[in-house]
């Protein structure tokens, strides 16, 4: 079980992040299974995000630090969020139907919606943590930390409560183009809590209801705004759904702050 659960959890580091993790032996279904884990993963990426924030606070000053989180985390996950913020805005940014949404989703090029949404939401990042860490840098890490977990438990939840949008015979990654179980759900919003109670003590109980109040929010209007628009999920709206949440934590506990 335990040998399992180990394999589930390397798996889902190795989709998500280019962390050199070996397989031993892949199954299609186990890549449903691991999504359990994507919060865990995102707690370690936020864990190396932050360390490397701590490190440069001690020789630059609080923006270049920050940038340097953030420029680490992105290189780690090798863009894979911010990629799907940004053709989920190309996407969905205009007036078109669904058929023509997805068609656009799924081209490579960047459009006007997608570089105005990705720079926007990572420039708003940037401010937050900047906020975040004027007067407490420690406060900031352990927030890089709660935002990557609780925006990736958002995405699970997306991937459990709608359907698969896109044509399932050419998903990129088919597995998860299933809803992922109950099962899956429960450990995912588990990890979290569990983080989220660790972090209440530093970060302030009022600054962390506030913060998972509004990534909640979040979650939801994204979760109409996608069965509305394509009638469910796609790969892309997923990473759309981590890089708002984790900006929604961070709003949350830099307006409590």
């Amino acid at each position: 079980m335990l040998r399992q659960e180990l394999g589930r959890l390397a798996l889902a580091l190795q989709f998500l992040t280019r962390v050199p993790v070996r397989i031993a032996s892949f199954e299609p279904a186990e890549l449903n299974r691991c999504a359990r884990w994507f919060p865990l993963v995102g707690t370690l990426v936020g864990a190396f995000g932050a360390g490397i924030f701590l490190f440069a606070t001690a020789w630059w000053p609080l923006p270049v630090a920050v940038l340097l989180s953030m420029a680490a985390t992105v290189w780690l996950t090798g863009g894979f969020h911010e990629d799907g913020l940004a053709d989920t805005c190309d996407g969905l940014g205009g007036a078109v139907a669904r058929e023509r949404a997805l068609e656009i989703m799924k081209d490579s090029r960047l459009g006007s919606y997608g570089a105005l949404g990705l720079v926007l939401t990572l420039a708003l990042k940037t401010a937050l943590l900047l906020a975040l860490a004027q007067d407490a840098p420690l406060r900031a890490a352990l927030a890089m930390v709660l935002a990557h977990a609780v925006s990736r438990a958002a995405a699970v939840g997306l991937m459990a409560t709608l359907p698969y949008a896109g044509d399932i015979e050419h998903a990129k990654a088919k597995p998860l183009a299933q809803r992922v179980t109950t099962a899956e759900l429960l450990v995912g919003y588990g990890t979290t809590a569990v983080l989220s109670a660790a972090s209440g003590p530093l970060l302030g109980w009022p600054s962390l209801a506030l913060a998972l109040v509004l990534a909640a929010f979040v979650a939801a209007w994204i979760n109409r705004w996608l069965r509305r628009r394509l009638g469910g999920f796609t790969g892309d709206a997923l990473g759309a759904t981590q890089q708002w949440c984790e900006a929604a934590v961070l709003l949350g506990l830099a307006a409590a702050h």
